[in-house]
């Protein structure tokens, strides 16, 4: 479960009574458009990771929502109780003639701790893994690599889970682009945007603005 004020449990509340009309989530067909590809990354919360994500040059969206699961159309609150075996992930729709995938792994490795067995910063369970989940045998290989690419640069092994991609569930509406409409959260000021930015620091790579 995220970690949360009194407060914010409060608006969140709220927040999830007022959106019980957007359902559960949705099944998600995985063949890309024309001309675009697709990735899906699991690296804690999903606000956070969504966030970043959609910042870099070559990504047209990030959607927020669960794979690595066995329950079909979980609900948020279903894969926070860790029974579902799905992990918060987010979907990347993007251009491969702009952003490789071996870039967006490089993302990945920068922009959380794969060291961290099912948590991340305050976030605690098997929802909040990291995982890397894989389209194909070329994006497993390119996965393998990146993880000895960055072995050497963590104290401590990388823990970060290999799967195929078989379901992607998209998030309820809520959650899609999350911290940009919720700026003033206390999530997002005191975790989400403290780790967008220390990523920034570190990323190479073109990013939006």
């Amino acid at each position: 479960m995220k970690f949360f004020s009194f407060s914010f449990i409060v608006i969140f509340a709220t927040t999830m009574l007022s959106c019980n009309s957007s359902g559960q989530s949705k099944k998600v067909n995985l063949t890309p458009p024309a001309g675009k590809a697709v990735a899906a990354f699991a690296e804690g919360c999903f606000w956070c990771s969504e966030h970043i994500f959609e910042e870099l040059a070559g990504v047209d969206s990030a959607v927020s929502g669960y794979a690595g699961g066995h329950t079909e159309n979980p609900t948020y609150e279903q894969v926070c109780s860790e029974t579902t075996g799905h992990a918060e992930t987010v979907l990347v729709y993007y251009n491969p003639q702009v952003i490789s995938y071996s870039d967006l792994l490089d993302v990945f490795f920068l922009s959380h701790d794969p060291t961290t067995l099912n948590r991340q910063g305050p976030d605690e369970g098997t929802s909040y893994r990291s995982a890397i989940f894989y389209s194909n045998d070329k994006e497993k290989e390119l996965a393998q690599q990146a993880i000895r690419k960055y072995t050497p640069s963590f104290k401590n092994p990388i823990v970060t889970e290999l799967s195929p991609l078989t379901a992607f569930y998209r998030a309820e509406e809520y959650h899609q682009d999350y911290s940009a409409n919720n700026p003033l959260n206390p999530y997002i000021k005191n975790v989400s945007m403290p780790r967008f930015q220390a990523f920034k620091r570190s990323c190479k790579l073109k990013m939006k603005r």
